[in-house]
């Protein structure tokens, strides 16, 4: 399962880019001023790091000198006031992507006036999850984490500057984080992809982006939290005329009514990383078949019962099993016209 830290959507996580213009030196509209004359009196959180486009962001002023409790405060956005109050976190509505938005605070404490400001400017950018395992043909949906698999990780951005020009992804510079550790191996210019190891059983793994344009103006990240699929099996009968009935497993006892019946075995969530899975089907203990699909032919007469077990392995340690009670030799229900 895939858990973006800003937004869910589909295996895949969206987030957009934060640009602070007091932390760029091009761009210098983020200017911290103290009316008092003590400079960073305070200073000031923004929320989320990666906002996205025609959103809100949290501001927030924190001071480790001014008392906040007893203070004033006066939120301003493009030079329009939208809140004066006690120092609280305050919401600010931002534009759409490329563009900049700039917040004033200022902060009445003590009988003294303080102010500072930040340029907010949204990008977008789409990271989408590839977990590398195993799903059956046409499946609609998409493949889950694989245990003792790996995840393909890509990055898709789509800077824009203030102006609305779009800056090239192959041209800008990422830097991949895993949980806590940069991978300088899968980092760098038009690097937008990287294959990730799955978490253990029960944990979970974070993948963060860096981006960062070639100009050094527009900078940011996205982030996608991991979880893996325990690995399972579903039997599907392949009816002759109809096909595999992808749209019904079949349940844990399954009647056969004619001469002969195929059966479809689907694997889900098994690593594909060093090919397909290895499948074995077994009747009554004793192998009899490998491969996805199996053909049954009762013989002799009379009714009778039979156990069908399937086994899937992928890797030294990942397996997936599923049971199938058979029951043959039942006279098939006729319709009105003896069909």
């Amino acid at each position: 399962m895939y858990n973006n830290c800003m937004r869910f959507g589909s295996l895949t996580a969206r987030t957009l880019l934060l640009t602070l213009a007091f932390m760029l030196p091009l761009m210098a509209a983020a200017q911290f001023g103290d009316t008092a004359g003590s400079m960073n009196s305070f200073s000031l959180s923004v929320s989320p790091q990666y906002p996205a486009p025609m959103s809100q962001v949290t501001v927030s002023a924190v001071s480790s000198s001014l008392d906040l409790a007893n203070a004033i405060m006066t939120v301003s956005v493009d030079g329009k006031q939208i809140y004066q109050g006690n120092a609280r976190p305050v919401a600010v509505p931002i534009g759409k992507a490329g563009s900049i938005t700039k917040v004033v605070v200022n902060v009445s404490a003590g009988g003294a006036d303080y102010s500072q400001e930040v340029s907010i400017q949204p990008q977008d950018v789409l990271l989408v999850a590839e977990p590398v395992s195993s799903v059956p043909p046409l499946y609609p949906g998409k493949p889950s984490v694989p245990l003792e698999g790996s995840v393909r990780v890509v990055a898709i951005a789509n800077l824009k500057s203030a102006a609305g020009t779009p800056h090239s992804p192959a041209a800008l510079s990422y830097a991949w984080t895993v949980d806590t550790t940069q991978v300088a191996s899968a980092s760098g210019i038009g690097k937008a992809t990287i294959l990730v190891a799955s978490p253990l059983q029960y944990r979970a793994r974070t993948v963060s982006v860096a981006i960062t344009s070639a100009d050094g103006t527009l900078v940011g990240g996205a982030s996608l939290s991991l979880s893996p699929e325990e690995p399972s099996l579903r039997i599907y009968e392949n009816d002759p005329l109809l096909g595999i009935r992808f749209d019904r497993a079949l349940p844990n006892v399954y009647s056969i009514t004619g001469a002969e019946v195929s059966l479809y075995a689907a694997a889900f969530s098994l690593p594909t990383t060093y090919g397909a899975p290895f499948l074995q089907w077994f009747l009554d203990g004793d192998l009899v078949q490998t491969g996805s699909s199996i053909t049954l032919r009762p013989t002799g007469s009379g009714r009778g019962t039979a156990s069908l077990s399937l086994t899937a392995a992928a890797g030294q340690y990942t397996t997936a099993s599923a049971d199938l009670g058979l029951s043959f030799g039942a006279a098939k229900s006729s319709t009105f016209f003896g069909l």
